[in-house]
């Protein structure tokens, strides 16, 4: 059997792949394009991969193909219809990095809510050394505990997000963006109910018909203008420049965002000019990449690979 990895940079440079070498022929490729895909591919049984394209055009020279393994929850990469027409098999990998995932999102919360920059900046500017008082009130911050708490999209990591908000005293609602899910821990609420309602609210949904552009100036400004915004979902869900709108214009009080409408960030995204920290933070599409998830990943993607082939390892 011959794997063949076609982004590996997409999991990163310290996650030992070498497992894969007990199932067969291993060949690994940092990054590929379109072009270099189909080459690469010519002769895989099996390829893993996490944002190339998998349709008629890239694996038109993949004759002796049987599994495609993508390193994520999403498939909107893989031409579905074609790959069964093919007889080839897909997997995909959910639930891998729901702690990693709720630890950021609580993580992107407390720096914003605690007004931990500007702390932070108060005492490396110097600030602090020989003040006249061992503390500081000049940048009010509030406790989370009671606090109402929005959940936009109720899943795994939703519901982990949900349950430690919890126990932190929120009361915790939730907008089922489906309209499907029927949690009977958690109170349900309208769309409208929630954004009026929160103080924080977290967005964990996929990127749906539904929710594609489902915050925008319209959901803004139906927010309070104390509540701060987190999307840990995806990009599209937020009207990016509704909410560099919304910030500068102080229609909410801060912004903490995992994940964008392009990624890499683009020169002319509307949130780039924004860099007062204490109203937002952009952090890279990392919060499902601590390293414990990331090899639990992996590990996964193996045995994934194991089964179909009935590897006696």
């Amino acid at each position: 059997m011959k794997i063949v990895i076609l982004d590996a940079d997409t999991i990163g440079p310290d996650i030992d792949l070498s497992v894969f070498e007990k199932l067969g022929q291993l060949e690994i490729y940092g990054f590929s394009t379109s072009e270099e895909m189909r080459e690469r591919v010519r002769d895989a049984d099996v390829i893993i991969l996490n944002k190339m394209q998998v349709n008629a055009d890239t694996l038109a020279e993949a004759a002796r193909l049987k599994l495609v393994c993508v390193t994520a929850t999403g498939t909107n990469n893989l031409d579905k219809e074609y790959l069964e027409k093919r007889g080839i098999a897909w997997r995909n990998v959910a639930g891998y990095s729901t702690e990693s995932v709720a630890q950021h999102t609580f993580a992107m919360l407390f720096y914003l809510l605690e007004k931990l920059p500007y702390y932070d900046d108060y005492v490396k500017s110097g600030t602090y050394v020989n003040n006249t008082t061992f503390t500081h009130f000049a940048s009010v911050f509030h406790e989370l505990h009671g606090m109402t708490w929005g959940v936009i999209g109720l899943g795994a990591i939703g519901r982990r997000v949900a349950q430690l908000a919890r126990l932190f005293g929120c009361r915790v609602v939730y907008y089922s963006t489906s309209g499907k899910n029927h949690n009977e821990e958690f109170e349900r609420v309208s769309f409208e109910d929630l954004l009026a309602q929160s103080d924080i609210i977290s967005v964990h949904a996929p990127l749906t018909p539904q929710t594609e552009g489902l915050i925008n100036k319209s959901a803004f400004d139906k927010m309070k203008q104390s509540a701060i915004f987190l999307n840990l979902g995806r990009g599209p869900i937020v009207v990016e420049q509704d909410l560099a709108d919304a910030l500068t214009e102080g229609k909410i009080a801060a912004a903490g965002l995992d994940v964008l409408c392009a990624e890499p960030m683009r020169a002319d995204n509307p949130l780039l000019p924004i860099k007062d920290s204490s109203r937002l933070l952009i952090t890279p599409h990392i919060a499902w990449a601590s390293i414990e998830a990331r090899n639990r990943l992996m590990g996964i993607i193996w045995r994934q690979i194991r089964d179909f082939f009935e590897c006696p390892v």
